[in-house]
């Protein structure tokens, strides 16, 4: 991972990550984004056109391709492999787009950016966790966060504690609990949904041409 120079530290671009490298610009543009988000809660339908939707997604459906051991394409037993655990799907970046999606679609999109922010800090450089910890906190943990993760009082005190002297560990029991959240609640519905349906039927439909 290619650490960012000390003085302007930013996080790792990422699936599904939005927020700001600069933490000065995080309380200028917390506005903009709940006022974003209040505009998102307007019904979604995702049946006019699914098809478009996932060649958008995944290009390779387009040219009508076959199973491959290439790493750049999609296969339907890759696919399947989602609906084994929320760890399996978690594990693919693909997966976790995908699943992004369809947590954008509930409005939660904010529980896999922060897991996803969380497993890209235990990476981080030692110099560099106190400034990106504190970021981190700001966007998903803080009580006035924009994009606050729904975690208990307990939790959001303890982590609160944690990044005062930040190891690569201090978001990682926050982390479980929404880890929890997803794996029970979200991952479920995901599977029935018709963004992870489609997607499925369509990679097996083109596997047998």
């Amino acid at each position: 991972m290619r650490a960012a120079a000390i003085s302007t530290p930013k996080l790792d671009k990422m699936p599904g990550m939005f927020f700001s490298a600069n933490p000065k610009e995080l309380k200028g543009t917390a506005h903009s984004l709940l006022d974003d988000k209040m505009q998102k809660r307007k019904p979604k339908t995702f049946g006019m056109d699914m098809k478009a939707y996932l060649r958008s997604m995944i290009p390779h459906l387009e040219s009508g391709m076959k199973s491959s051991k290439s790493k750049d394409i999609l296969s339907a037993a890759e696919v399947m492999q989602w609906s084994l655990s929320l760890e399996k799907l978690l594990a693919n970046q693909t997966g976790q787009k995908v699943f992004g999606s369809f947590l954008k679609s509930e409005f939660s999109e904010e529980n896999i950016e922060f897991w996803l922010a969380c497993e890209d800090y235990k990476k981080t450089e030692s110099d560099l966790l106190p400034c990106k910890a504190e970021e981190i906190y700001k966007v998903f943990v803080h009580s006035d966060a924009a994009k606050q993760i729904n975690i208990d009082f307990r939790t959001r005190e303890s982590t609160a504690k944690k990044i005062k002297a930040p190891t690569p560990t201090c978001f990682d029991e926050a982390q479980k609990v929404i880890y929890t959240l997803m794996e029970k609640d979200s991952y479920p519905r995901f599977l029935k949904s018709d963004i992870y349906l489609n997607l499925l039927n369509d990679l097996q439909a083109n596997s047998l041409k």
